[in-house]
């Protein structure tokens, strides 16, 4: 099981790598996530070790299949809430992004499939 700080990390760098071959700069994740470099580069360890991240050193890191499947659970989830919460609650967009930050990673695969049900099974944003 992953923290939810993992998590974050996997979806940051899959966001960083949309649009791109190269390999995500630790600078670039630390600015993303607003944390010091030497934090991300901790972190960046952990993910190497667990096969999540092909890290080579000075030159940056990408998402491995595994990591980017556990980095594309947490995109879906995250958007699902972001539609689910202005569709069904009335949440305003400019409310949403940050409640769906939060809820993503607590949420099981059945009440994800809930939510894409009672949204009709979206494909897109």
């Amino acid at each position: 099981m992953l923290s939810d700080v993992m998590e974050d990390y996997l979806k940051a760098i899959y966001q960083l790598q949309q649009g791109t071959d190269d390999r995500i700069k630790t600078s670039a994740i630390a600015e993303e996530l607003d944390v010091t470099s030497p934090t991300v580069t901790s972190m960046l360890e952990k993910l190497e070790e667990r096969g999540l991240i092909d890290r080579k050193k000075y030159r940056g890191v990408t998402l491995t299949d595994e990591g980017e499947t556990v980095a594309l659970e947490v995109v879906r989830h995250h958007r699902l809430l972001e539609s689910y919460l202005t569709e069904h609650l009335d949440y305003d967009w400019s409310e949403v992004h940050e409640e769906a930050d939060r809820l993503e990673h607590h949420i099981s695969e059945e009440f994800e499939a809930r939510v894409a049900a009672a949204l009709e099974e979206p494909t897109v944003d």
